[in-house]
């Protein structure tokens, strides 16, 4: 009876159900993630159920897609769950690097929230599709909206796994050897003899996701600085100006500056210890105010409307 209720369901209302099923994984997935932190260990079911996640959200947005007759991008329901989507795949690519059971949880755990965010608070006007205003019915919708949103995913992760280096070894000195570049060199320390140089390299834990946060925030960097270049030349076809200043705009220039500036200390200044990780944590907030919070302002080209009125 319940099997035969949800494939009716299903066939009615698709992108609803693998909205909440999404939902349901998480919630299953988020306390196996944590118990695995506890147990030190990665777990195995977390990456099966992670990988339905990204496989159902990417079925609700063809879904949507084939409904609505464009990129599921264009509200703030649908770029939620490619928020989502894009955060599972950051997740499942950077446990290919380096297996530790802190990445997918705090990755489970933001996409739970913006999920929950998504299916439980956001009121129904902003989950409908609608046609696009002549403005978006663009071929730039899919490459600026996609390509500010995966970057906005690659930032989100990166901020968040400074955040948990800041709270790993915190009494232990935190020396960052890994290279800038991201290549795969690292530093070394003037006191190193030529055989201790020659040998192989252990790095630790906080290290680790230290090396990866940096990453992360690099790939997010360039996707938002190709976004802000394709929003320019979309907005002068579409409005007939490069800027106009609106709150997004303003904000995401803001994001490029902060990031910038973590880049540039991170590179030029050989920031070391704990202040690069403490920076890249107050850019989560940055990104977030510059995702969500101006979208509910009312005014502005990028606006959704206010939320709660």
């Amino acid at each position: 009876m319940i099997l035969d209720s949800f494939l009716k369901n299903l066939i009615y209302d698709p992108v609803s159900v693998l909205g909440l099923l999404v939902f349901y994984i998480l919630l299953v997935n988020l306390p196996i993630s944590l118990s695995a932190v506890f147990k030190k260990k990665s777990s195995f079911i977390v990456r099966v159920l992670t990988i339905l996640v990204n496989f159902f959200i990417a079925l609700q947005l063809i879904f949507r897609w084939s409904i609505s007759g464009h990129f599921p991008i264009s509200n703030l329901y649908e770029s939620l769950y490619f928020l989502t989507w894009g955060i599972s795949m950051g997740q499942l690519l950077i446990e290919r690097k380096y297996q530790s059971p802190i990445i997918p949880s705090i990755a489970i755990s933001i996409e739970l929230l913006t999920v929950a965010f998504a299916c439980f608070v956001l009121p129904e006007d902003l989950k409908l599709s609608s046609n696009l205003v002549p403005a978006l019915r663009s071929s730039w919708l899919i490459m600026h909206v996609s390509v500010v949103m995966l970057s906005y995913s690659a930032l989100i992760i990166g901020s968040l796994l400074s955040t948990s280096v800041l709270f790993i070894n915190k009494n232990q000195p935190l020396q960052i050897r890994s290279s800038s570049t991201g290549i795969g060199g690292y530093k070394i320390t003037s006191n190193l003899t030529p055989n201790e140089i020659f040998d192989p390299v252990e790095f630790s834990h906080s290290e680790q996701l230290d090396t990866l946060s940096y990453q992360s925030i690099l790939v997010g960097f360039v996707l938002l600085t190709l976004g802000l270049i394709s929003g320019a030349v979309w907005a002068n076809e579409a409005w007939g100006t490069w800027w106009s200043w609106d709150p997004k705009e303003t904000w995401a220039f803001i994001s490029w500056l902060f990031y910038a500036a973590y880049l540039h200390m991170r590179i030029s200044k050989g920031w070391q210890g704990r202040k690069p990780a403490l920076l890249a944590t107050i850019g989560f907030l940055v990104v977030l105010v510059c995702y969500i919070g101006v979208n509910f302002l009312g005014i502005g080209l990028h606006s959704y409307g206010w939320i709660f009125g």
